[in-house]
């Protein structure tokens, strides 16, 4: 990649500064795609922000920044976007930086920001190129997750569209799910979340199938899809309980089960009140699935164990041989899934060979 270094003031780069959000972003007079199609949204929080505006104010130097130069004429940036919007945006009259937005400056204050030189480097080099420098560069910024860096590697009309459901503060996919889902939108974490669930965590595969497809509908309507199975399945919503699970495995494999959401939910409220379950958001796939596990049922304690052992003087209640405490098993005499409790009454010990069918 040929790399040559130039210096540009604030005045010419916030020059015709427009945000379009999905329609694009641009600056330095119309010539400079401030956001392309590899790049990630604005992620820079307040104080983030305002550092930016400080470093120009004490006339500090601030990062390097890194444009490509465009074949066809004009530029991209590869490294910057943050700052760049930060500045342009403040110039705008955006937002205030120690309680005085940039109209309210004296125009000596004005003028010294204005005048304030950016060290910029552009960049010629093929897309691949570009790309490489992207994942790597991110000088001053956010790390960036996993799903920045594929969106970058799999960029075009398909992600585009994507993002217009997915990876937006208020975005549709948020409005839908957040009660179900964590992460934050604009780091594409739900993005992320919904093709791992539609195509069973193989996110790269998925995608690179289908980049250049020209819209991402398929994707939302499946996202949709696995929301209104949550809702229905169990409406009485637990946020606590069930944000961040994993809904859309859990749609995939029971989707087509015959469910009774009226059952469910005496089910739920059972085993909330039930002091042996120690995993409360295991409690829906113990539902769906039937596997025990799920729940951490709570397992009897050592002096619970110790008591029984001496209760039966150290013979197993099922092959009838003496053993060690420590070559013994605690055990539910009446099983947990047919009544039983964790508690002394319900406590036997059996050998670790009966125990575990050895």
């Amino acid at each position: 990649m040929k790399i040559e270094e130039i210096k540009l003031s604030v005045r010419e780069l916030s020059k015709g500064f427009v945000d379009n959000e999905e329609q694009g972003v641009f600056g330095y007079g119309g010539k400079l795609d401030i956001r392309p199609p590899y790049q990630r949204e604005f992620v820079y929080k307040d104080k983030q922000r305002d550092a930016v505006i400080n470093t120009i104010i004490k006339n500090f130097p601030l990062n390097i920044m890194y444009w490509a130069v465009r074949d066809e004429g004009g530029y991209e940036i590869i490294d910057g976007q943050q700052r760049t919007i930060s500045i342009c945006r403040y110039i705008s009259g955006d937002f205030s930086y120690e309680k005085r937005y940039f109209n309210n400056l004296q125009t000596d204050e004005q003028n010294q920001i204005l005048d304030y030189k950016l060290t910029i480097y552009q960049c010629t080099g093929t897309d691949s190129e570009k790309l490489e420098w992207f994942k790597t560069i991110n000088i001053a910024g956010e790390e960036l997750y996993d799903q920045e860096l594929r969106n970058a590697v799999y960029h075009g009309p398909w992600v585009s569209d994507a993002k217009k459901y997915f990876s937006k503060n208020g975005c549709a996919a948020y409005g839908l799910g957040s009660d179900y889902l964590r992460g934050s939108p604009i780091r594409q974490q739900y993005l992320e979340t919904t093709i791992s669930w539609i195509n069973s965590g193989l996110i790269d595969e998925y995608m690179a199938k289908h980049q250049n497809k020209p819209t991402a509908i398929d994707l939302w309507n499946y996202f949709q899809s696995v929301i209104a199975w949550v809702k229905a399945t169990f409406p009485n919503k637990r946020k606590k309980m069930m944000q961040g699970l994993p809904w859309g495995e859990y749609y995939n494999a029971y989707k087509n089960h015959t469910l009774d959401p009226k059952y469910l939910e005496e089910q739920i409220i059972k085993l909330i009140a039930d002091k042996d379950v120690d995993n409360n958001r295991g409690i829906y796939l113990y539902l769906l699935s039937g596997e025990e596990k799920h729940l951490n049922i709570r397992k009897f304690d050592d002096e619970e164990k110790q008591r029984a052992y001496e209760k039966q003087k150290g013979i197993c209640t099922n092959c009838k041989e003496h053993f060690k405490l420590e070559e013994m098993d605690a055990d539910h005499i009446v099983l947990w899934k047919d009544g039983g409790k964790t508690n002394d009454e319900n406590c036997q010990v059996l050998c670790v060979p009966c125990n575990r069918g050895g």
